[in-house]
């Protein structure tokens, strides 16, 4: 199903469903005949449940089944554990958590089912969003209770939409707080490294960098860089190995596994499911180097993450021009565990959508724009070089309306404008203000630098007129603190990364000093949105509706419970570790 530059759904034509089906129908024999071959296989061991993924779900998920009792592996096709958790910010959004309410957070149910159905609307049973909403703050209890971690409110990080009914300006996210690597021994070397690395001699929190960007025109800024270094001084001082974040997240499940005596076994990758009388029963998984069958009592969890590896699925999937080297999800993820899902019988659905954002393309890994397209003094044109969007909106929204009007006016590559007063007061990336941008930025394509806007138009490509109505436009609305063509700056979650110095709008100020910049954007994602259909217990659905009997999936190998949205930061993690606990409770009978 597709949906026309007019907003009317199409429906696919009877040929591609056709054949859909007939891939469908291969893909399940090809796994049946797979299967009957598995029980040959060497015994690798047997659990109560078998585990695949040692991300933040199937952590989560390993924690709480050893906690309840039952036997437990995690199998991990990395030679790290961690997944995409491990690289990101960690935000985690979870509604009525214990950290928020000790914090004077003015949240309840009824605010966050209101606003949660507010946001994913009927993309998403009602009784799977609430056992997100109900689970989720009892989730966080028991991580704190059965591991090191401990969380901080990130507060003033809004919802992403605080102006729909029950939503919180000052937000619900919280993430980790600072962990001392040293508590995992020698299984910190297999700690998967973040996605951007904190500044040496630093210990930087995911809500600090707000400030860092500002640090050169902030006494703020400047008080929280300061702040950074001194825990980093103090940790060095105490012998410490400090980690936040991402890192500091899969750290934390991991030592709470530690102390479960729960094996991960790493360099593992999962080859199927094991079925027998249509229930799955264990999982085949290559371990050096020769597969072999693990079974399990009670049933496989899949937390294998998302298929953003994938470049056949990307293009079975989701919309062109897409790309596998625009993802900062981990590697690894190749949607090894919802291919294998789908051959046991697994409905799939939101496989057209990801946890997009806009990227620049720089050479390695690409960079996932959050602070840099919001800050005052830059503009998003598309190839015509007109704005088509309001730059400061949540990420998804902006890729969504990237790919939505790109038949009729293309918008991808989109390019983000700025000027050097922008470069001389922010960090850009981890490019520090007044600084040049590396060579290789410039002859890959993904920046350019020109001394007018029309020689920076005739580099990218655009319409140099265009361009310098399209800037000066830009600059009288700027200057008024009213955006009146998109409205950036209307919502709270706007200002968030800006710089409250500018006013009277702190997400607007006129491009006035040369040289310009432009930096080219794609939609990039921290990983897939889509996979196997699940239920309010984590369990997965046949098309029909039916419970595949053992088999349940949390995180990206699973159809967000967000829908097409993302409510605030941490919509990805939150549910993911929220599905896991609920996976195994129920694989435990203790739902």
């Amino acid at each position: 199903m597709t949906t026309s530059a007019d907003g009317q759904v199409q429906l696919p034509g009877r040929r591609r469903v056709l054949a859909g089906g007939a891939v469908a129908a291969l893909a399940v024999a090809a796994g049946v005949q797979h299967t009957a071959h598995a029980a040959d296989l060497p015994l690798l061991g047997t659990y109560d449940v078998v585990v695949i993924g040692s991300g933040a779900a199937g952590m989560t998920a390993a924690l709480t089944a050893a906690k309840q009792g039952l036997s437990c592996v995690v199998v991990e096709k990395a030679p790290t554990f961690g997944g995409s958790a491990a690289r990101s910010g960690a935000g985690i959004w979870i509604p009525n958590n214990p950290v928020i309410l000790a914090a004077g957070v003015p949240d309840t149910p009824a605010k966050a089912a209101t606003y949660l159905s507010a946001v994913v609307g009927t993309d998403v049973p009602a009784d799977r969003q609430q056992s997100f909403l109900s689970h989720g703050p009892a989730m966080i209890s028991f991580v704190m209770a059965n591991s090191p971690l401990r969380f901080r409110w990130m507060e003033g990080y809004s919802d992403y939409y605080p102006e729909l009914p029950g939503g919180l300006p000052n937000g619900r996210s919280i993430e980790p707080d600072q962990l001392d690597g040293n508590i995992l021994g020698t299984e910190l070397a297999h700690l998967n490294p973040p996605y951007l690395a904190v500044p040496s001699g630093m210990v930087v929190f995911s809500a600090d960098y707000k400030w860092l960007d500002l640090a050169a025109v902030s006494v703020k800024g400047a008080a929280v860089a300061t702040e950074c270094l001194a825990r980093g001084t103090k940790a060095a001082l105490l012998g410490q190995k400090p980690l936040t974040m991402g890192q500091s997240l899969a750290a934390g499940l991991r030592a709470g596994l530690q102390s479960a005596q729960v094996p991960v076994w790493l360099n593992t990758p999962l080859t199927d499911l094991y079925l027998e009388g249509g229930a799955v029963t264990g999982a085949v998984v290559t371990r050096a180097g020769t597969a072999g069958l693990v079974r399990a009592r009670r049933g496989v969890v899949v937390g294998s993450g998302g298929f953003e590896h994938n470049a056949a699925m990307r293009a079975q999937y989701q919309r062109q021009p897409i790309g596998t080297d625009w993802t900062v999800g981990a590697k690894e993820n190749t949607g090894d565990g919802i291919q294998a899902g789908q051959r046991a019988g697994a409905a799939l659905a939101l496989m057209d959508d990801a946890w997009w954002g806009p990227t620049i393309p720089i050479p390695g890994d690409p960079y996932f724009c959050l602070a840099e397209r919001t800050l005052p003094g830059g503009l998003l044109v598309n190839q015509a070089g007109s704005r088509f969007v309001n730059e400061a909106a949540p990420y998804g929204d902006v890729v969504h309306i990237m790919y939505d009007r790109d038949a009729a006016a293309p918008d991808i590559p989109a390019w983000l404008i700025v000027d050097q007063n922008y470069r001389n007061r922010y960090l850009f990336k981890d490019v520090l203000p007044t600084f040049t941008f590396p060579d290789d930025w410039y002859s890959s394509g993904a920046a350019y630098k020109a001394w007018t806007l029309d020689a920076l138009a005739t580099s990218i490509g655009v319409p140099a007129a265009a361009l310098r109505s399209t800037v000066s436009r830009f600059n009288s609305l700027a200057a008024s603190g009213k955006d009146t063509d998109f409205g950036r700056g209307d919502s709270t979650y706007d200002h968030y990364y800006t710089d409250p110095s500018v006013l009277p709008n702190s997400c607007l100020a006129p491009l006035w000093l040369p040289p310009y910049y432009a930096f080219r954007i794609v939609p990039g994602d921290l990983g897939t949105k889509g996979g196997m259909r699940t239920d309010a217990r984590a369990r997965v659905l046949r098309a029909d509706g039916s419970v595949i009997p053992g088999l349940y999936a949390a995180g990206n190998a699973s159809a967000a419970v967000m829908g097409h949205s993302y409510a605030g930061a941490g919509s990805t993690i939150g549910p993911a570790m929220t599905f896991g606990y609920v996976a195994a409770l129920d694989l435990a009978g203790a739902l």
